[in-house]
């Protein structure tokens, strides 16, 4: 469920206080972590950390009227979330992260970037710390500006042939 909060204060203080204490302790272990060019602030209705506008003036090719979102942390129906979009984004820290998580001994329930937990203890908390650790917002916006690059070089390569098909299929139509 998506908050309407405007401040993670406020975000923080809708909470009920189980979920209020585990998700104020992730939330520590991410600002020890993160490289001091992320903001924390509001973003999809859950604390987002991303790169600000100044850093980063395109923001988000989705929407770029916001920032580019690095990690989020969100309170949901059944079950706390993180994501953690570096993971997703490059299989070579994807590889890291599941190896450490499986040496703490700790179940992974995540997603392609979503780590789903009900209690603070089913996370490895210094695995997390470690992976934000890794990924500075300088090689964050370059991983994300290559990701993007890929994806509309493909967009393009493949357009036309669709386009080429398409009209070499098509019967002319006649003038009258």
């Amino acid at each position: 469920m998506q908050s309407k909060a405007a401040t993670v204060a406020q975000y923080l203080a809708e909470l009920p206080e189980d979920r209020r204490a585990a998700i104020a302790a992730v939330r520590k272990v991410i600002l020890k972590n993160l490289d001091k060019t992320f903001e924390e602030g509001m973003q999809y209705g859950m604390i987002g950390y991303y790169v600000p506008h100044s850093v980063y003036p395109a923001g988000y090719h989705c929407d770029p009227k916001q920032p580019l979102p690095f990690t989020c942390l969100a309170s949901q129906k059944n079950y706390m979330s993180l994501y953690l979009g570096c993971v997703y984004g490059s299989s070579e820290l994807a590889k890291w992260f599941h190896s450490e998580w499986a040496k703490t001994g700790k179940r992974l329930d995540m997603g392609k970037s979503c780590i789903r937990f009900r209690k603070l203890e089913y996370l490895a908390l210094d695995v997390i710390g470690e992976t934000l650790r890794r990924v500075s917002a300088k090689k964050f916006i370059a991983y994300y500006e290559a990701a993007i690059m890929k994806t509309r070089q493909k967009t393009a390569e493949t357009k036309p042939q669709k386009c080429e098909r398409a009209r070499s299929t098509k019967p002319k139509r006649k003038k009258s």
